[in-house]
C-alpha cells in the first residue's frame, strides 16, 4: 500500500540511526577515555567490582608507604644504637684499664673523664635519636611500642617494641647511671654492668632487625598484590582497543548506510505524485 502520512521506513531507518549514534557515541568514549566503563550504565556489576579493587589497591600503596617509613624509623633507631654500643665498647676498654693497680689515682681520674663523656653522649643519643620529629630511644612514644598499619584492612598490623635507652632509673641502661672508675673496685664492678648493657641493646637490636625482616618481606607481599589487582582491574575497566576501534567502524558504517536509507525511505512518497498526473 503506498501512503504518504505515515512513512514506515523512515521510521525505521530513524530508529537505527538513533540507536547506532548510540552505540558509536560509547564506542569513541571508550576510546577518548582509555576506559570500557565510564558509567554504571556500561557495566553495573563491573563497576562495582573495579571500585572495590580500587580500594584495595590505593589502602595497599598506602600500606606500602607506611612500611617504608617504618622500616627507615627502625633503622634510624637501630644506626644510633650502634652508636651507643661503639661508645660502651670503648667504655668496657676504659674500665680495664682503670681496674689494675698499676695506673695511678691520677691516671685512673683522667681515664674517668673519657668515660663520663661517654656515658653523657650514650644518653644524648638515646634522648635526641628522633624520627619524624618524635623520640624513638626513650619510650615516649605509647611506652615504646609502635604500632604499624601493613595492609588495606583493620588489624593488617605490624608491632615493634623498642624500650628506654636512656641512661636513666628503669631505662635499659640504669647499671651506668651515676656510675664511674675512679678505683679498680668500681672499674672491675663495671665491667659486668657495662657487658649488661651492650647485651641488652643486641637483644633490642636483634628485634630491630627481625621487625625490619618482617616488614620487609610483607611489603614484598603487598607489592605483588597491588600488580596482579590492578592487572585484574584493568582487565575490567580498560579499554580494548581493538574491540573498541571495530565497533566504531561498525557503527560508522551502519550510520552510512542508515542515512542513505533514509533519504530513500524519503524519497518514496514522492512516487504518489506519478499517481496523480
Amino acid at each position: 500500500m503506498t501512503v504518504i502520512n505515515t512513512n514506515m521506513n523512515a521510521m525505521f531507518a530513524k530508529n537505527s540511526l538513533t540507536i547506532n549514534a548510540r552505540a558509536m557515541s560509547g564506542a569513541m568514549e571508550q576510546l577518548a577515555t582509555g576506559q570500557r566503563i565510564n558509567s554504571a550504565k556500561d557495566d553495573a556489576a563491573g563497576l562495582a567490582i573495579s571500585d572495590k579493587m580500587t580500594s584495595q589497591i590505593r589502602g595497599l600503596q598506602q600500606a606500602i608507604n607506611n612500611g617504608n617509613d617504618a622500616i627507615s624509623l627502625l633503622q634510624t633507631a637501630e644506626g644510633s644504637m650502634i652508636q651507643q654500643t661503639a661508645m660502651l665498647q670503648r667504655m668496657r676498654e676504659l674500665a680495664v684499664q682503670a681496674s689494675t693497680d698499676s695506673t695511678t689515682v691520677n691516671d685512673k681520674r683522667n681515664i674517668d673523664q673519657e668515660y663520663q663523656k661517654l656515658l653523657t653522649q650514650i644518653n644524648n643519643v638515646g634522648k635526641q635519636t628522633q624520627w619524624n620529629g618524635e623520640n624513638v630511644l626513650d619510650a615516649t612514644h605509647s611506652a615504646g611500642s609502635y604500632q604499624f598499619q601493613i595492609g588495606a584492612n583493620s588489624g593488617d598490623t605490624v608491632t615493634v617494641v623498642i624500650n628506654n635507652f636512656t641512661v636513666e632509673d628503669g631505662s635499659m641502661l640504669d647499671d651506668l647511671v651515676g656510675s664511674d672508675i675512679l678505683t679498680a673496685t668500681k672499674a672491675q664492678d663495671m665491667l659486668a654492668k657495662i657487658s649488661s648493657s651492650i647485651d641488652a641493646i643486641d637483644l633490642q637490636r636483634s628485634t630491630l632487625g627481625a621487625g625490619i625482616n618482617q616488614l620487609t618481606y610483607s611489603l614484598d607481599n603487598l607489592t605483588n598484590v597491588v600488580q596482579n589487582a590492578t592487572a585484574s582491574r584493568s582487565r575490567i575497566m580498560d579499554t580494548d582497543y581493538a574491540t573498541a576501534s571495530s565497533n566504531l567502524a561498525k557503527a560508522q558504517i551502519i550510520q552510512q548506510a542508515a542515512t542513505a536509507m533514509l533519504a530513500q525511505a524519503n524519497q518514496q512518497p514522492q512516487t504518489v505524485l506519478a499517481l496523480l498526473k
